[in-house]
């Protein structure tokens, strides 16, 4: 090749790169004045910084969820955006009117996408229910909806109440010896020691012993956190892989134990069939265990551990709570299936704690095709959060949004004008908790029986600052103290 034909193919390289860096930068503006256009329809949330965008005025998840109240507060919007540095804008729904056109949709999750929340779990959780969408999705909530038949529910309270009994022990003892006692992290693992024994008949003494490592860091992969990442991970998928086979095994050498004993979730994952005779893959299965354990633990604890609080906190609330399990349970300590409906009171009281530390406060949904919500048509390629928690303190939804009133949710209160997409803790639509009756049981159990053994006070001094991550938590955990009412001893 000559001198001149090299010159001639940089020159035309050089062009060509320049050409494809034009054309990038072209496609750039006109998104970006797309971006500007569409967003000027849209509340912004608070002061535009040219370079920072929206970013200066919160540094974490917490002061972000301060801005948008009081945002709500005064200006009261369906919807608003905020610029993540001056690049794009990010938009969130938070009020039912927005939140219902997300939440009827076919529209998927945001796991494929940088910076999507979902995204970041996908390697512990795969592709189960909370994941998956499409065909796969309605395949598997087709599939695995009988696991959650009252009919299956049912026996599952002997499984609360051998779990309580060891919860209650625990707070027992330590709140003894310490004078009280940081809930939060017996409720997690007290969860999480169910959803193992329901889920899977695994009775590994969690409780006693401690749970398995089951968080990571969002951290990349190529660093040390990240290589940490992937191991807890492969812990995680080990521990179910071995399960599930051992399970599969047991039912080949002797399908008749179906029949012999108490039914659990794997026991349903393994046998269930599609409308063409097919069963999931191991790979489905495990990937079905991973979701029920973390949605069935870690979302309940939450729940469970503000609900401590909210009795420890309002303690005329506690008392009338109390009077009903007493007159429910009378002498009994252990709670049956048939005196849950009777709960009224209690009931009511889990749904305002629900509403008040909204359990999952964010979840999110992308756009594969343009989508008009409140005026404004939000183009395709763009994910959008439903503010679950803005819209539990929304003053147009519920008035007087910061006062705790379980009264809210009796039956008198309840009115055919309250908009089902008010009140949302197990999200709405196709895509509702497919879990919501178990979580809820789980929790009336366990806070019947708390409520009947220990009356409840909070520690003065302790600091209860929620910090809304995946599901809500204290930030330096919920200290109660304990005093026995020796009823349930």
């Amino acid at each position: 090749m000559t001198s001149d034909t090299r010159l001639l193919v940089v020159q035309i390289t050089v062009a060509t790169l320049a050409a494809y860096i034009i054309w990038k930068l072209v496609l750039a503006v006109i998104r970006y004045r797309k971006y500007c256009e569409f967003s000027r329809k849209i509340v912004l949330l608070g002061d535009y910084h040219p370079i920072w965008g929206s970013l200066h005025l919160f540094s974490n998840i917490t002061q972000y969820f301060d801005v948008v109240r009081n945002l709500i507060d005064k200006q009261r919007p369906k919807i608003y955006h905020i610029w993540i540095l001056f690049l794009y804008p990010n938009i969130t729904v938070c009020h039912p009117d927005t939140a219902r056109i997300l939440l009827k949709s076919s529209e998927p999750k945001t796991i494929y996408h940088a910076g999507g929340a979902y995204r970041m779990i996908l390697p512990w959780l795969g592709h189960g229910l909370l994941l998956s969408d499409g065909r796969k999705w309605e395949r598997n909530r087709r599939m695995l909806t009988p696991a959650f038949h009252f009919d299956i529910l049912r026996p599952y309270v002997k499984v609360y109440n051998e779990v309580t009994n060891i919860f209650l022990d625990n707070l027992s003892r330590d709140n003894k010896r310490d004078g009280n006692v940081e809930v939060s992290q017996y409720v997690t693992l007290a969860t999480l020691d169910t959803m193992l024994r329901c889920s899977l008949s695994y009775n590994g003494n969690i409780q006693q012993e401690g749970r398995p490592w089951l968080y990571w860091d969002w951290v990349f992969y190529m660093t040390s956190t990240g290589r940490e990442l992937t191991k807890l991970c492969n812990y995680v998928h080990n521990f179910a892989d071995e399960i599930i086979q051992n399970r599969k095994d047991a039912l080949r050498q002797d399908p008749s134990q179906l029949n012999k004993r108490r039914l659990d979730f794997l026991d349903i994952l393994v046998t269930a069939k599609d409308v063409n005779g097919e069963g999931l893959s191991d790979l489905e299965i495990r990937a079905e265990v991973d979701t029920f354990l973390f949605e069935g633990h870690d979302t309940t604890a939450s729940a469970i551990s503000w609900a401590i609080y909210s009795l420890a906190k309002y303690p005329e609330h506690q008392q009338s709570i109390y009077e009903e399990v007493h007159s429910v349970l009378q002498d009994r300590r252990e709670v049956e299936w048939d005196d849950i409906p009777n709960f009224k009171k209690l009931s009511m009281f889990i749904k305002e704690v629900m509403r008040m530390h909204s359990t999952v406060p964010l979840i999110s949904r992308w756009l594969t095709k343009p989508l008009v919500i409140d005026g404004v048509e939000i183009p395709a390629g763009f994910s959008i959060d439903i503010s679950i928690h803005a819209i539990n303190h929304h003053p147009d939804v519920w008035p007087d949004h910061m006062e705790f009133k379980p009264e809210r949710f009796g039956e008198d209160a309840i009115t055919k004008d309250r908009d089902p997409f008010s009140y949302v803790p197990f999200s709405a639509g196709s895509r509702n908790c497919i879990g919501q009756n178990f979580a809820l049981n789980e929790q009336k159990v366990v806070l019947a029986r708390l409520v009947n053994r220990f009356r409840l006070d909070l520690v003065e001094g302790h600091k209860y600052v929620e910090v809304p991550e995946l599901v809500m938590r204290s930030e330096f955990g919920i200290k109660v103290r304990l005093e026995e009412r020796h009823q349930d001893t």
